[in-house]
């Protein structure tokens, strides 16, 4: 036994073993005491390690995703992150740990209100509660910018390091709760008068999964997520992260201490110098280039032929978030795991020759969105990469009648 808890690779097949044992239908329950018996605690790199060569030899990542809460509830408990580095106040680790705080506290709120719900005799009057409930979900709901932050700053980083299951995985279930939340605040706003009877069955099937699911979260990114990072990620790299958190922004809790590292961590600065570049049709400064295409009323990125993002413009009024960490980030890690596949299919598509252009049109937050994939091609037909543009154009469609050049000098 000794052996095995002291030799990693011994200790990592044992892991898998088990793992594999749960995806063949092993309860979590029957699993776990083989866990704690044969490895004492699990260092938790190994846990992502294991994932990681999971699905490096064929696994599809859905299917981790799809049993990953039996592996959690596997690993409670087992998971040995004593020797994880300290994280300073103002860290990005910091900032979400408190915002963490923050939401284990709504959800004790909501869920007292729960136990209140399931107090009552099932003829009681519930709507207040519901309305107290309806506060607690609104401000759960602000959980987006906490998963926005961990998607678009902090998976780049760990992809760039070879480390891409694990985040793919975890995009998966922040998608699965984003949906349990949504549906929750839509009950709650269109729930007017409700008995405790009608409200316990709103409990138990819509507000519970919610509330259950973001605390499963909280355990994934403390126990696994944030101590791997802690130890992959340099300070340049959390500093990076740290100042283009404000971009996003943050869930409940809002950061009142600065960090600054104990290194000179370099800050991201737009390179910018006279020299002008030439065009067949003009030239051009960089610094009017880029003043130029981020004054276009549309949103620019631009994908190369391997699939790596490479730019995007930074116009006044942005329509998706769009964070200087995706530079260098393949397109496909850019996107929610449910709708990679039609990004997939359209580069396919662009680099077969088969299609040139991809346009969609969305209802967004009350807005109309128009976005459109373009094929670049040079002179030869060679594909060069993608051009995604997105326009919001709301205002342009209600236009009526006309405004000439004139009428500018009237207004």
């Amino acid at each position: 036994m000794s052996e095995l808890l002291d030799n990693a690779k011994a200790r990592k097949g044992v892991l898998k073993h088990l793992i594999l044992q749960l995806h063949g239908g092993q309860a979590p329950e029957a699993v776990k005491p083989q866990l704690i018996k044969l490895l004492g605690r699990v260092p938790y790199n190994e846990v992502v390690e294991v994932e990681q060569e999971l699905i490096s030899e064929g696994m599809p990542a859905g299917e981790i995703l799809r049993l990953c809460d039996l592996h959690s509830a596997a690993m409670k408990g087992v998971i040995d992150t004593t020797e994880s580095k300290p994280v300073p106040p103002g860290h990005p680790v910091d900032t979400f740990k408190k915002e963490n705080e923050a939401l284990l506290g709504e959800i004790a709120l909501a869920e007292k209100i729960f136990e209140e719900i399931r107090s009552c005799d099932d003829d009681r009057d519930a709507t207040e509660l519901i309305g107290q409930l309806r506060l607690r979900f609104s401000r759960l709901a602000d959980i987006e910018k906490h998963y926005g932050r961990k998607e678009n700053l902090l998976f780049p980083f760990l992809e760039k390091k070879g480390i891409t299951g694990p985040p793919t995985v975890m995009w998966g279930k922040d998608d699965e709760i984003r949906q349990l939340v949504k549906n929750a605040v839509e009950v709650l706003q269109n729930t007017s008068r409700i008995g405790a009877g009608d409200a316990k069955g709103v409990v138990e099937i819509v507000l519970q999964p919610a509330t259950g699911a973001i605390r499963e979260m909280i355990f994934k990114e403390e126990e696994i997520l944030f101590p791997m990072c802690l130890d992959k990620l340099s300070e340049e790299e959390w500093y990076s992260i740290y100042v283009q958190s404000p971009e996003i922004g943050f869930c409940i809790y809002d950061p009142t201490e600065e960090w600054k590292p104990s290194v000179s961590a370099k800050s991201i600065q737009t390179q910018t110098d006279d020299k002008r570049i030439y065009f067949p049709s003009g030239s051009m400064t960089p610094t009017e280039m880029r003043v130029l295409l981020n004054t276009i009323p549309f949103d620019l990125t631009f994908v190369d032929a391997d699939d790596t993002v490479r730019y995007f413009t930074q116009g006044r009024e942005r329509i998706f978030d769009r964070n200087r960490a995706i530079i260098g980030r393949k397109v496909q890690m850019c996107h929610p795991p449910a709708s990679v596949h039609i990004v997939q299919k359209i580069l396919d598509d662009f680099k077969s020759g088969k299609a040139s252009r991809a346009p969609f049109w969305i209802n967004l937050k009350g807005k109309f969105i128009h976005i459109e994939y373009f094929a670049l091609r040079d002179e030869n037909g060679k594909y060069l990469g993608t051009l995604e543009v997105s326009q919001d154009l709301t205002e342009k469609r209600s236009l009526t009648g006309e405004q000439r050049l004139l009428s500018y000098a009237e207004e």
